[in-house]
């Protein structure tokens, strides 16, 4: 596959994306509302698709979102139907899905995107920081 791990540094209106094929690896994690969210997503995609080529045995994705928007929703689909499909080839994935503690709307999208994907999906609430 050639590259064996993406970062990418967050910004104020992007997450940091961390992506490690050799150890299967994923986390997206922070805001998520770019101004052109194709452009930030596509390439996350066409590097998962690589990764699905040749998947680790297990492969560990995890969303940790404060917020995104619908777009984001859309793309964040895409990235998932992905790993449905990896998930349908017999390979072990596993997703989780954290959000704020007291954030319905987020904890709500994590059930519906469970719900589409049908793979092993956890929904875990973060503590509050004091």
């Amino acid at each position: 596959m050639g590259d064996e791990r993406l970062l990418i540094e967050a910004t104020a209106t992007t997450p940091i994306v961390e992506f490690d094929s050799e150890k299967g690896r994923f986390l997206i994690q922070g805001k998520s509302l770019p101004e052109d969210v194709k452009a930030f997503y596509s390439p996350l995609i066409t590097w998962i698709d690589e990764y699905c080529k040749k998947p680790s045995a297990v492969t560990n994705f995890e969303f940790d979102f404060e917020y995104f928007n619908t777009a984001s929703s859309k793309m964040l689909l895409i990235l998932m139907t992905r790993l449905k499909e990896l998930h349908k080839r017999g390979f072990i994935v596993n997703i989780t899905w954290r959000y704020p503690q007291n954030d319905d709307e987020l904890e709500e999208a994590g059930e519906e995107l469970a719900e589409l994907i049908s793979v092993p999906f956890r929904i875990i609430a973060k503590p509050e920081l004091l």
